[in-house]
């Protein structure tokens, strides 16, 4: 699995922190995981909304398959994402959230608190959080003798999901053009995306259409 690693600059500090608790937490599993940022070094700023149209961007093109994100509450950072194409987003500010987020909804992508309660011992809540999602496998549903009706109800979720919502190209060419440049100025995303992305339409757009 590809895993993502992408967040808003308001809590830019702890990229490498979240990198790192990432690794950690999945240390025996073959994941790879890609860094895009915000990096502490850069003299650049990202919101929640510009970053959660990317988070969709690199789930849409198959570039990736899970995305870690967060914000200073995680909140605004979850809601963004789930009114964007191909995410469905948990909130996981406890361990318990992030194991039952893994089990039952099978989501892509997850949404941290970086800034929220994140006082004395924050790293080890962080660190403990992330090993109980990527524990167990994804989507096998909690508790076990419910198991099968989770299931049930995690693909239905995941059906009206696609249903509901329209294409990211849809989007992308109805979105204000200012805000749509402001989220292209991500060149790392864009570019591995180019690199790895398997929606072609989306490839040649951000290759040809921008």
């Amino acid at each position: 699995m590809k895993i993502a690693v992408i967040q808003a600059s308001s809590q830019k500090e702890k990229n490498v922190f979240l990198e790192h608790c990432l690794k950690e937490s999945i240390d025996l599993q073959q994941h790879e995981v890609i860094n895009f940022g915000i990096f502490p070094e850069e003299n650049v700023s990202y919101s929640y909304v510009q970053t959660a149209f990317c988070v969709s961007m690199l789930l849409e093109s198959r570039a990736v398959d899970f995305v870690v994100t967060g914000c200073s509450s995680g909140q605004g950072m979850m809601l963004a994402c789930n009114i964007l194409p191909g995410v469905l987003c948990g909130y996981a500010p406890t361990p318990s959230d992030a194991y039952l987020f893994g089990r039952i909804n099978d989501g892509n992508a997850v949404s941290f608190p970086l800034g929220l309660n994140f006082g004395w011992a924050g790293e080890l809540n962080l660190k403990n959080t992330m090993r109980a999602l990527f524990e167990e496998p994804f989507g096998i549903g909690y508790p076990p003798q419910d198991a099968d009706r989770k299931r049930a109800d995690t693909r239905r979720i995941k059906e009206l999901n696609q249903i509901t919502k329209r294409s990211l190209m849809e989007v992308i060419v109805s979105v204000d053009r200012d805000f749509l440049n402001s989220v292209l100025r991500r060149e790392s995303v864009c570019r591995y995306i180019l690199e790895c992305g398997q929606n072609r339409e989306l490839c040649k757009f951000l290759k040809y259409g921008n």
